[in-house]
């Protein structure tokens, strides 16, 4: 998700501030790269599509967390120098 994330949260809560976009862009990323841990059936079944595959990714890493970190605040700096 990355500053994709910071995009759709800016684009959805236009009246919403910065610092709560980039909020919700860590949070979401962020959850979504912990559900990996959770590897019951029915959420492998889902992952085993193209896009829940897509949405929810595979496996879990570390690395993920850094590179979702390092996209949002770009995009957050971006935004920020661009729009304010």
């Amino acid at each position: 998700m990355g500053n994709d994330g910071l995009f759709w949260f800016s684009i959805f809560t236009p009246n919403g501030t910065l610092i709560k976009s980039l909020l919700l862009a860590f949070i979401f990323s962020y959850l979504i790269e912990f559900s990996q841990l959770y590897q019951a059936d029915w959420i492998n079944q889902i992952r085993a599509s193209t896009l829940g595959g897509l949405v929810l990714g595979y496996g879990f890493l570390i690395q993920d967390l850094v590179s979702y970190a390092i996209g949002i605040l770009i995009g957050f700096c971006l935004d920020y120098h661009l729009y304010y």
